[in-house]
């Protein structure tokens, strides 16, 4: 059996991206990918992409905010930066651990202004489609890059 590769989805306040990042990693590519989220801070789980990841059959609800010192015995191969403010503030990692970015818009950024609740959800059911086909791209879209510079079409 074929060893998974170690995918750590990082993101300001895994709250959001990394975590939708993960369930999709989970869903789609379990049997290739050992998925994890965490963020450069611990923002707690946003309720909105718990509900729109639920609406395409994913359940995240039990998945943690945690900071990457809480996965350093870890040894990742893939570390996917997803969000400007993670990418600029990544910790170091380890040995052979390549650093990706991929960068989405913020879901709650976008939706903070908007009133109407059906126009909120559809700011995160963007980023979430967005971010199920970069996941479905794995891993091959990663074994063309070995850089930070990784840009999503």
């Amino acid at each position: 059996m074929k060893r998974k590769l170690k995918i750590l989805f990082l993101c300001t306040g895994n709250s959001c991206r990394s975590q939708m990042a993960e369930g999709w990693a989970r869903r789609l590519k379990g049997e290739l990918i050992e998925a994890y989220s965490a963020g450069i801070e611990k923002h707690g789980l946003n309720p909105d992409a718990v509900k729109v990841m639920a609406e395409a059959g994913v359940d995240i609800s039990t998945q943690k905010s945690k900071l990457p010192s809480e996965l350093e015995n870890i040894d990742f191969d893939y570390v996917i930066t997803v969000c400007g403010h993670a990418n600029e503030s990544c910790p170091i990692f380890p040995g052979k651990t390549k650093v990706v970015h991929v960068g989405f818009d913020d879901p709650p950024r976008m939706a903070k202004e908007l009133t109407r609740e059906e126009e909120k959800l559809n700011c995160y059911r963007r980023v979430r489609d967005e971010i199920k086909k970069f996941v479905a791209s794995l891993p091959d879209a990663l074994k063309k890059r070995n850089n930070r510079n990784f840009r999503r079409t």
